[in-house]
């Protein structure tokens, strides 16, 4: 049965790249034209993925953001001018998408998401997109998308790392069974303090827009159940699977996420560190000193140095395992979590002798054992 009769001529026209794909054409686009998201975030990711949604056809488009355009905005929010610096984000991107695509409904919401009217913003809409930098508002919108049963669309973005999945989709894993507990406070930094590559945020933002297209026309399947890890470095993408928990079983009420994640203002920048070279030299003459590895159980399974497992969540529940009188180094898959538990265990415990490895198990897999497997 054609779905042709849906669109006007203009739409027949600017759609027909997507007529012509195999396993696409009417039927999906028709999908696309009925369909509705919202996106949390009219930032580096957002700014792609609303593009993109835009001119792919989605029928109804959400934005939500309560701030507004910066300077140091404009590296990688290409939606933006530096003649709209102090305009709300919602605001300017809902008028340049309309010119766009006419054909879409936009709603700009200029106001922040909290736990008392998230379930009310997104309970319209059939996908929600995660575009957010901070952990309380990532747990915010997974917790929601569970009591909606609806399937959200993760994207995250520091340094050079970016990270893409699909939590809740028909029923699959969640955000809290990839992160079962957010970092202690005060330990990874934001863009503003650790830097993002600009071009970064439109890969990762163009990958949630893929997954987002996925779902909503199902031509596809999405990243359901896995994690997609982009290196820009050195252009490695990897898919890792994450094992469910069944944490959804907790979910029964939004709460107070602020205190959930513990926010605290101010971290502290400074650390110590250790190059792979001199962690292997210290290892090759026996040294005594404490390695510890915060990563995820999962990614152990893949590729690993050594050291005692403590992942990044647990490091609060389980000080007393560090020890104070010798050296003690801390590593991750990059350095950032690592350092970031450096650098919070200085400054909430007091430790004088902790290091992190500078680079992390990329380092050591490039520079010291090159046939050790890597994600």
């Amino acid at each position: 049965m054609s779905h042709r009769s849906q669109f006007s001529k203009e739409e027949n026209e600017r759609y027909s790249r997507h007529f012509a794909l195999p396993g696409f054409g009417e039927e999906a686009q028709a999908k696309l034209k009925n369909s509705s998201v919202v996106v949390i975030g009219a930032g580096g990711l957002g700014c792609l993925v609303l593009q993109y949604l835009t001119a792919a056809g989605v029928g109804t488009v959400a934005i939500v953001d309560h701030d507004r355009i910066s300077l140091s905005n404009l590296q990688r929010q290409v939606l933006f001018n530096a003649d709209e610096i102090g305009l709300y984000k919602s605001e300017v991107a809902l008028s340049k998408l309309q010119r766009l695509n006419a054909n879409i409904n936009f709603r700009s919401i200029a106001s922040q998401i909290h736990s008392q009217n998230a379930l009310e913003l997104l309970s319209p809409y059939d996908l929600i997109i995660d575009c957010t930098d901070n952990f309380p508002t990532r747990y915010l919108l997974n917790d929601a998308s569970v009591l909606l049963n609806k399937p959200l669309i993760y994207g995250s973005i520091f340094r050079y790392e970016g990270q893409v999945a699909v939590f809740n989709y028909l029923g699959g894993v969640t955000y809290r069974d990839l992160y079962p507990q957010p970092p202690a406070p005060g330990t990874v930094p934001t863009c503003e303090e650790g830097g993002v590559l600009g071009t970064l945020a439109g890969i990762i933002g163009c990958m949630q827009a893929n997954e987002a297209l996925k779902v909503l026309a199902g031509f596809a399947p999405p990243l359901s159940g896995k994690l997609l890890l982009f290196d820009s470095l050195s252009n490695e993408t990897t898919i890792v699977n994450i094992p469910p928990k069944n944490e959804r079983k907790k979910i029964s009420e939004l709460i107070n996420y602020d205190d959930f994640c513990n926010v605290q203002p101010n971290p502290v920048k400074y650390m110590k560190e250790v190059t792979v070279q001199e962690l292997k030299e210290l290892k090759d003459k026996g040294a005594n000193f404490q390695l510890i590895d915060v990563r995820e159980p999962h990614e152990v399974d893949i590729c690993e140095i050594g050291g005692e497992l403590i992942p990044q969540g647990d490091i609060p529940h389980n000080v007393d395992k560090i020890s104070r009188d010798k050296q003690v180094i801390i590593h991750c898959r990059s350095g950032a979590r690592s350092g970031n538990m450096v650098k919070w265990l200085e400054t909430n415990h007091g430790f004088t002798n902790l290091y992190n490895l500078k680079g992390g198990i990329l380092a050591w897999a490039k520079e010291i054992d090159t046939s050790m497997p890597t994600y």
